[in-house]
């Protein structure tokens, strides 16, 4: 066995299951492992899915110990989406239920925050099912967002479709501390997935919201009919735009969407170790992020959530904008049984001026 090996002569021939933990170093080393390393441990068989959590284990500990943040989304524009990307059901092309649910108001909005920091949620996520957001919307989410960080000890991240200049200044000045806008996939497969804006879009959004003094958001999904090589133009994407934060979300097909009911066959069939792999190297090319596992969690890893956590250091709990999830107490148990600890938010809230 060969325990001498460098970048250079690091080929798939030369690995075995000890070598996978090279890669922790590697990552902790230089900020991140390569292509061509994230390549080889993204293909390799499920049976190591092990050996590489691992490493993603050693990685995450050094970055970020044994914190877990937990992160609660609210839907607080259901539906009626202009925008047609295929695995939402929230598109009015795909729903046909009717619904054409208002923006909530302030006062939801604020007691839903409460709510989740009462529960232990590190950060509350306030999204809108929206092309982008109105003035009228944006006036009322900027003045719940003052309202929660002046009474309630939570970090606050908005996702409400692409944003200008104007706008996102706006949102940067209400004391929004993060932007979510998922690039989903890799450029190369974005047109499959959505036609109604590009992946060129989504990428000028992270931009503005960056320029604007946010932090960025961003993840995508796996298990839409993406090859590696999609994932892995992803995850080096989120590296260019500089994503503090990367939710992973698994395809969770819902029923009416081009990705639901036929139009599963097009994707690959996800198992719980190939969700646990596809973290693992995540967390070797972004050593520092705040890596989620996100949507589809519990139904893609089934028993073996808690794994997540030894490459992810933050999880959703309480649902996600169209499925159920766990319920908070379910989701501290599995953590605080792992031997993680939930991270909190200081008491003091940060004071924005109304």
């Amino acid at each position: 066995m060969r325990n001498d090996l460098t970048r250079n002569d690091f080929t798939r021939n030369d690995i075995t299951r000890n070598d996978w933990m090279s890669l922790a170093d590697r990552s902790l080393e230089a900020g991140g492992i390569s292509r061509d390393d994230a390549r080889l441990a993204l293909a390799a068989p499920e049976d190591e899915a092990y050996e590489l959590l691992a490493a993603a284990r050693r990685v995450r500990v050094a970055k970020h110990g044994n914190r877990v943040r937990v992160h609660v989304l609210m839907n607080a524009k259901q539906g009626a989406c202009p925008e047609d990307c295929s695995f939402c059901s929230q598109s009015s092309r795909f729903d046909d239920s009717g619904r054409r649910t208002k923006l909530e108001t302030v006062e939801s909005i604020v007691a839903a925050a409460r709510h989740a920091a009462d529960n232990g949620a590190w950060k509350f996520c306030i999204v809108t099912a929206t092309r982008g957001p109105s003035d009228a919307d944006l006036d009322r989410i900027c003045a719940a967002v003052r309202e929660i960080k002046r009474t309630i000890p939570v970090k606050v991240c908005t996702s409400l479709g692409l944003l200008d200049d104007a706008k996102a200044a706006r949102l940067a000045a209400a004391g929004v501390d993060r932007f979510n806008h998922n690039l989903e996939t890799s450029e190369r497969i974005y047109p499959t997935i959505c036609t109604t804006h590009t992946w060129r879009d989504r990428v000028e959004t992270v931009r503005t919201a960056r320029r604007a003094g946010m932090e960025i958001c961003s993840g995508g999904i796996v298990g839409m009919g993406e090859t590696d090589e999609d994932l892995l133009d992803l995850a080096f994407a989120l590296r260019e735009v500089e994503a503090s934060s990367i939710p992973v979300n698994f395809l969770d097909p819902r029923p009416g969407t081009p990705l639901g009911g036929t139009g599963i066959s097009i994707r690959r069939r996800l198992t719980p170790l190939r969700c646990l792999q596809v973290l693992a190297v995540f967390r070797l090319i972004h050593p520092a992020a705040d890596l989620r596992a996100a949507g589809g969690r519990e139904m893609n890893l089934r028993s073996l959530q808690p794994l997540c956590l030894l490459a992810a250091n933050s999880i959703f709990t309480e649902g996600y904008l169209t499925t159920p999830g766990n319920r908070a107490d379910q989701d501290r148990r599995m953590i605080e049984d792992a031997g993680f600890t939930m991270e909190q938010v200081a008491a003091a809230p940060d004071h924005v001026a109304v």
